[in-house]
């Protein structure tokens, strides 16, 4: 392929990714295979207008669509978008390992750091778990409107923050693993999702629920810091009303306090 052609696919790609739209349908797309009609109603569009979208995020290679019957079911294609964020983000192997080591085909290692977000709840460990697993209950707590869906969870937080994510693994009351990411007054693109581990044990006043959220870096772990603790602070404050069935205050809209540069 032609230099030429290479940019003209990259900007394909790019423009079918800019709608907010079509980056829904990846993450109602990226796990499971779907009928258009199902995916119209995922998203909260027409049946026209989903179908437009895939269209486009077809000529860009980032859905594959295949004939079932009288359906055409879709599913988005993992590696093209991979691919497009190691492209963009410049991922290069600086380190090489030795692969002519026989030994270390019998064993796995990896090694990543974790941020610890912790709280003392005053409630049992199945309502805990029922906090971050009941859509109703836990938008009451939370302060803005949460959805669940077949272990697809997703909202949208005061300040604009877009989050989206799976319940990779669920063991009632006492763990949850969840993979997910976020963006800013936008939907995230899914191909990099962020591993936590929600855990819930007893205690003599209620449970303690603690989160392992597993990070990249030093300023990725400084932001889940903060992440997890407003998060876990709402559900210390807000779980007894919402217990009552009372919902806390709808939470106005702000704009994002943003560091200052160089801070």
């Amino acid at each position: 392929m032609s230099d030429a052609g290479a940019e003209t696919d990259v900007q394909s790609v790019l423009e079918a990714l800019s709608s907010p739209v079509r980056r829904e349908i990846l993450w109602l797309i990226w796990r499971e295979e779907l009928p258009a009609g199902q995916i119209a109603a995922g998203s909260g569009v027409t049946a026209p207008t989903v179908s437009e979208h895939l269209r486009v995020l077809r000529r860009a290679g980032l859905v594959n669509m295949r004939v079932d019957g009288t359906f055409r079911r879709y599913r988005a294609r993992q590696d093209g978008v991979r691919g497009l964020q190691a492209m963009l983000l410049g991922e290069t192997q600086k380190w090489i390992p030795a692969d002519d080591v026989r030994e270390r085909s019998r064993a796995q290692a990896r090694t990543v750091p974790a941020v610890v977000a912790s709280a003392e709840v005053a409630c049992d460990p199945a309502t805990a778990f029922t906090a971050f697993t009941d859509a109703d209950l836990y938008s009451r707590w939370l302060g803005v409107p949460v959805t669940i869906d077949d272990g697809r969870f997703a909202c949208t937080l005061e300040w604009g923050t877009q989050v989206r994510g799976w319940y990779e693994h669920v063991l009632a009351p006492t763990l949850i693993v969840m993979r997910w990411d976020f963006d800013d007054e936008r939907v995230p693109l899914p191909g990099r999702e962020l591993t936590a581990y929600w855990r819930s044990t007893a205690t003599e006043a209620g449970c303690r629920v603690e989160v392992h959220q597993l990070v990249d870096d030093t300023e990725q772990a400084q932001f889940m810091r903060a992440a997890w603790t407003m998060v876990l602070g709402r559900l210390v404050e807000g779980l007894p009303a919402a217990l009552a069935d009372t919902a806390a205050p709808a939470r106005p809209a702000r704009p994002k306090r943003r560091r200052p540069a160089g801070k």
